[in-house]
């Protein structure tokens, strides 16, 4: 019996060592979010880096060297982009950011003032309108953009900048972000302290809750700016005159053109990356400027 256990002991031992070699199961498990999380950065981020780096290439560059590697021609693609039309492509750029900036600043607004009445407020069809709200969230933009073109032509509205800029102001998705962050931010406590002490409503709001609600708020800036900057089909269907059209449908129009002229190809691609920069550059500050505000409001509190 003696020599049968010490015997089985350097089994044991090794069968140890060998559950000491490999990582924990546990460990194990954890790394498959991680892999599939850097598998789906490189799924979006490879048509970026294609981008980039086409940019830099000619137009015989663009068709004859291997896609990831870097050329020659991207100051001369600049100085064509540039001189193309007598720079309407930096017309189209700023069209892009007043549509952008203005309708993402007064989408802002309105959904700072609804989500925080359906938060704050008590009345008859208040979840009524928070459905209806959730159902425009789920509704896909392309049923609407015919209505509002024929709502927008009886007011004779269309090919202005309004008709672009007015059905982006009210955005279900910004109320609804909206409205959960005032819930939640928003103290009812500290809101019946301002009624007590004679604030009116409109005092308690901009005073009170509004600061509160300013991460949220960015978060909606920040979403809407991106949604109207990218947003191809609403000014299509509005928009005849080219020198009011934005950055995506000014592309689109070189883009087709460049089916009878290859060399346009290149200003397209060189576009494309210089339409990117905007919203990087935005992101980034937004992104610093919505981190203190939510340190600031967990000092406060």
């Amino acid at each position: 019996m003696s020599s049968l256990a010490v015997r089985k002991a350097p089994s044991a031992a090794g069968t140890t060592g060998a559950a000491q070699g490999r990582p924990p199961l546990r460990r194990r498990i954890a790394l498959v979010p991680t892999i599939t999380l850097l598998l789906g950065a490189l799924y979006c981020l490879l048509p970026v880096a294609w981008v980039v780096i086409a940019s830099t290439k000619s137009g015989r560059e663009l068709f004859s060297t291997f896609t990831f590697l870097p050329g020659t021609g991207f100051a001369d693609n600049l100085k064509d982009l540039n001189a193309y039309r007598d720079g309407v492509y930096w017309e189209w750029m700023g069209n892009s950011a007043l549509y952008s900036g203005l309708g993402a600043l007064l989408s802002t607004c309105v959904s700072a003032l609804s989500g925080y009445a359906l938060a704050t407020y008590r009345f008859r069809g208040r979840e009524t309108i928070f459905n209806v709200l959730l159902a425009g969230v789920l509704m896909p933009p392309v049923i609407l953009a015919v209505p509002q073109y024929l709502l927008l032509a009886q007011a004779d509205l269309t090919d202005t900048y309004w008709s672009v800029l007015l059905p982006q102001i009210l955005s279900p998705y910004g109320v609804y972000l909206a409205r959960i962050y005032a819930a939640a931010a928003v103290p009812g406590d500290v809101v019946e302290a301002g009624r007590m002490d004679g604030a009116s409503e409109w005092r308690i709001f901009t005073r009170i809750a509004l600061p509160m609600m300013v991460p949220g708020l960015v978060t909606v800036f920040l979403f809407q700016f991106v949604a109207v900057w990218n947003n191809f089909l609403l000014p299509y269907i509005m928009l005849a005159d080219d020198e009011k059209f934005p950055i995506t449908l000014g592309l689109f129009t070189l883009l087709e053109q460049g089916s009878n002229q290859p060399a346009l190809y290149t200003l397209v691609i060189t576009g494309a990356f210089l339409a990117v920069l905007p919203l990087v550059a935005l992101f980034l500050v937004v992104q610093r400027f919505w981190s203190l505000d939510l340190l600031s409001g967990a000092v406060k509190s």
